[in-house]
């Protein structure tokens, strides 16, 4: 069986784990700062946006009355229509050579809230080594708030085949039954 490690940077860090025992994939989950630091006056945390100009920016994290708990507070930033967001874990992974992480959406906020991954897969390498985080794009037309400590999307140890690229002089030609170019299958 393979191993993935993980570093967190903050004692805090919410740890990936598999929501169930069926789970093909482990839940991530987002970082946006310590809660008590925050009220006790420290710096804010920001995080990075890129706006729908594509105009880069740093918006610091907020706190909310919880609408769905009496009392509470919970810690967020808001991405607007059509912007990106690299979203922190606070996790480093130690990825073992021959192998990387593979970072899916989360198909419930996607659904439900219109949060997609802004490269669509998230490919870390085994030789990064710094913090993970996560791209995600707002498609709808609402603001979204991105909470702190909430699954924001899925990762996966896959093996890395061990190929080589090279060039052939000799062009490729039709060897199945398909016809046709690019969109040719969809066609009816």
């Amino acid at each position: 069986m393979s191993k993935l490690s993980y570093f967190k940077l903050y004692e805090d860090v919410k740890a990936p784990e598999f929501a169930t025992s069926g789970s093909a994939c482990f839940d991530i989950y987002s970082y946006l700062g310590n809660k008590e630091e925050y009220v006790h006056g420290n710096p804010k945390p920001k995080v990075v946006v890129y706006t729908m100009g594509n105009k880069k920016e740093e918006r610091e994290v907020k706190i909310w009355a919880d609408d769905r708990t009496s009392g509470n507070f919970y810690m967020g930033v808001e991405l607007f229509p059509a912007e990106r967001m690299l979203v922190p874990t606070g996790l480093i992974f130690d990825i073992p050579e021959g192998y990387s992480v593979r970072i899916h959406p989360r198909s419930s906020i996607s659904l439900k809230q219109g949060l997609m991954l802004g490269n669509a897969e998230g490919v870390i390498d085994s030789d990064y080594y710094h913090q993970t985080f996560v791209m995600l794009f707002n498609s709808s037309a609402d603001t979204i708030r991105i909470r702190h400590d909430e699954r924001i999307a899925q990762g996966e140890l896959i093996k890395t085949l061990d190929y080589f690229i090279e060039e052939t002089t000799i062009q490729p030609e039709q060897n199945t039954s398909r016809v046709g170019g690019f969109g040719s299958t969809g066609v009816s």
